[in-house]
């Protein structure tokens, strides 16, 4: 018996002096409790970190916009053609209840246009030319959207121009300006740049806005004001929030 013991106690000697010399403390052979319990939270925080960044990619791809584009006299259809809801859009580009609604609503639209869920009808109007100084500039910007659409950068064109948008009396952005905010952007169509300063659209952008003046239906008390929103042809309460939902689900 006695032997025995000495015999275990020698092996434990031996066992302990190797791991020394290995530079390994007994306590070295394994996490403790303490040390498990940490490498549990870091695995957890590690797989949380990686679910919160697979979602964030994907809610980023879906608000990326992917739709086709074109452009139809002052109107700019954004979506696929047998979308099953059309939206339309009556917009200036100095309106400031405009650059509210984009803020608002731009990612729900795009990833529904996306998903082919609706298209929209994004109709150039300029009511507000004489709230800046010079006079002129919803016409100059409505007329650069239009030019963005061949130049392929309308989708991204149409978020600067309500990001970067220039207060009412203000001078607004010149034409040299919002060619350097597309040229920015990748338009690299040759005649990009003479498209824009050139305001070639001018006139056909004045009669749309003489037309959706003029139009009843676009009317909220006897009279028309952007944005204006049309659901499949029916004018929207701005003040419902869940009109895209809603649109989307045939309410």
């Amino acid at each position: 018996m006695g032997g025995a013991s000495r015999s275990e106690k020698q092996r434990r000697q031996a066992a302990s002096q190797r791991l020394a010399a290995a530079g390994i403390t007994p306590k070295q052979h394994g996490p403790s409790g303490g040390t498990r319990i940490a490498l549990i939270v870091v695995a957890a925080v590690v797989v949380v970190a990686a679910v919160v960044a697979y979602f964030v990619i994907q809610n980023r791809q879906s608000t990326e916009p992917s739709y086709p584009v074109a452009a139809s006299g002052t109107v700019v259809t954004a979506g696929k053609a047998d979308a099953p809801v059309t939206v339309d859009v009556y917009e200036d580009y100095l309106c400031p209840v405009c650059e509210r609604f984009e803020a608002r609503y731009a990612d729900d639209v795009t990833s529904a246009l996306n998903d082919g869920k609706i298209k929209v009808n994004y109709h150039a109007t300029a009511i507000l030319d004489n709230q800046t100084t010079p006079p002129g500039y919803s016409t100059l910007a409505a007329n650069a959207a239009l030019c963005a659409v061949p130049a392929n950068i309308w989708p991204a064109y149409h978020k600067a121009l309500y990001d970067d948008q220039p207060a009412e009396k203000s001078a607004g952005l010149t034409a040299q300006q919002l060619v350097q905010k597309g040229t920015d952007l990748g338009a690299k169509n040759a005649d990009w740049s003479s498209c824009v300063t050139g305001n070639g659209n001018a006139a056909a952008i004045a009669a749309a806005t003489k037309a959706s003046i003029a139009n009843t239906a676009l009317q909220t008390n006897g009279q028309f004001g952007t944005p204006t929103i049309l659901v499949n042809g029916t004018k929207i309460d701005l003040n419902d929030s869940k009109w895209l939902s809603n649109a989307i689900a045939g309410k």
